[in-house]
């Protein structure tokens, strides 16, 4: 499997963990707001090999305890199992990002016990699920599967929303907040420009409405915290 980017430490993408980041490429969206566009349309070339990665792995032992899985959509790539099999073979803890939309892969990594952590990416409310993902249409089935598959699994997990002024407001944040009402954890992350973000105009809400916001969540999730926010 081929990487296209490595973060060799990080303190912040696995909760709990010292852990590198692991980029992969592709994704079955087109969010105009992404911060990795790079990995999704193919202009990112791939920077090393699994095995390259599994030897720099092997000399992280004591300094990581962990590695991060992120994209892109990591779900697209059918050796992901395997990977993440390998890294914990190696004494590493896991953890992955997604945005959900490939249930079957998700099942399959919490059947076989590959994932410690997941974060996925919950993007608004099913009416504006579309535009906020730059596509035409989706199908919402496979996104609230992996949502009730994760609720189910056992593990730690969380959802998390971008929160951008030009796609959320506040009905759209109860009603993402009663798809997965129950939640463990559930993050707003207030949306943050880059040079990496392929469209220019989109802004974080105030921190006055970010805060709002996770007052309407909280009738639904109990533990509901606001990420990006002074």
């Amino acid at each position: 499997m081929k990487l296209h980017g490595l973060q060799k430490m990080t303190l912040l993408d696995f909760p709990g963990h010292v852990a590198c980041t692991v980029f992969l490429g592709g994704c079955d969206f087109r969010c105009p707001f992404c911060h990795n566009f790079e990995l999704v349309d193919g202009t990112a070339p791939p920077v090393m090999e699994d095995t390259e990665f599994f030897d720099f792995l092997d000399t992280r032992h004591g300094l990581l305890d962990g590695v991060a899985v992120t994209g892109g959509e990591p779900c697209l790539h059918k050796g992901l199992p395997d990977f993440l099999a390998r890294c914990r073979d190696m004494g590493f803890a896991t953890k992955l990002d997604t945005a959900g939309y490939h249930p079957d892969m998700v099942e399959l990594l919490l059947e076989r016990g590959l994932v410690d952590y997941v974060a996925m990416d919950v993007k608004n409310s099913p009416e504006k699920y579309a535009l906020t993902c730059g596509v035409d249409t989706i199908d919402m089935e496979p996104v609230k599967r992996s949502i009730a598959l994760l609720m189910d699994s056992g593990i730690e997990y969380e959802f998390r929303t971008t929160c951008i002024a030009q796609f959320h407001e506040a009905q759209d944040i109860e009603k993402i907040a009663q798809m997965i009402a129950g939640a463990d954890h559930y993050f707003l992350q207030a949306f943050t420009d880059r040079d990496t973000v392929p469209y220019e105009g989109f802004s974080a809400p105030s921190a006055e409405k970010m805060r709002a916001y996770a007052e309407i969540a909280r009738k639904y999730i109990p533990s509901v915290e606001v990420r990006g926010v002074e």
